[in-house]
């Protein structure tokens, strides 16, 4: 049994599914890991049905039909406070964007104050591999953008690599959360900033998939962009006590 919970949302990940299974299972601190399938029509799940087999501390959660990131995460969120002894509760992808390396340096930055650890490409200059120059731009302008919007101080605001202390998501009215794409992951970090919480930037080198395909689209960045304001607006008219 771990204190530590790595959720991981995939939809037609078959390429890389049991790879980041093995490699998480196989790091120096013992992490469990929830996936959150949304009916793959490859067989994601099935393969992750056969890895649970061999490791009790994998664990699935399979939804019907492609839901969205944030309602995945949410999901996942749920799941982890339904059980005590989960203290710090990880958001990972499974494509390998994200080294599970981080995911030690993520809990430390938690265990040694941080209520948030967030996996940050640009806290140090821009650490991106594999990524065309205009995608570079789009998401560190983005950045930018959401914090003139929302006056945060975070280098990387869209990052999807993160660490929660349990009293954060304990804390956070879920069913709150509006957004279901690429605002999902700034609308957490700004709901965890006007909490009060401590949100801290761990830098990390972030490589684009190989294996399988993107699920970023325009419609998705189009939501970001208006959901910043519409956020922003919201935050006038929200209480952010904590209990």
């Amino acid at each position: 049994m771990s204190d530590s919970l790595v959720i991981i949302p995939t939809y037609n990940e078959k390429e890389n599914i049991e790879r980041i299974i093995r490699k998480v299972f196989s790091l120096s601190y013992f992490f469990e890991i929830l996936i959150i399938d949304d009916g793959s029509p490859d067989g994601t799940a099935e393969i992750v049905k056969n890895l649970q087999q061999e490791y009790p501390a994998l664990h699935l959660e399979q939804r019907t039909g492609k839901l969205g990131l944030g309602t995945a995460y949410i999901h996942g969120f749920r799941w982890a406070l339904a059980r005590p002894q989960f203290q710090y509760i990880f958001e990972m992808d499974a494509d390998f964007s994200h080294n599970p390396d981080d995911l030690i340096r993520l809990r430390e930055a938690c265990v040694n104050g941080a209520d948030v650890a967030v996996g940050s490409r640009y806290v140090r200059g821009v650490n991106v591999v594999n990524w065309p120059m205009s995608r570079v731009l789009m998401s560190y302008f983005a950045s930018m953008y959401v914090r003139l919007i929302t006056r945060i101080n975070i280098q990387d605001a869209t990052a999807g690599f993160k660490c929660y202390r349990r009293e954060v998501l304990a804390t956070i009215p879920l069913d709150k959360i509006k957004f279901v794409g690429y605002a999902f992951q700034i609308e957490m970090k700004f709901t965890a900033i006007k909490y009060g919480f401590n949100v801290e930037e761990v830098p990390i080198i972030f490589t684009d998939r190989t294996e399988g395909t993107s699920k970023m689209s325009t419609r998705i960045f189009r939501e970001a962009f208006i959901g910043v304001i519409q956020m922003k607006i919201w935050s006038w008219f929200r209480k952010y006590d904590r209990v």
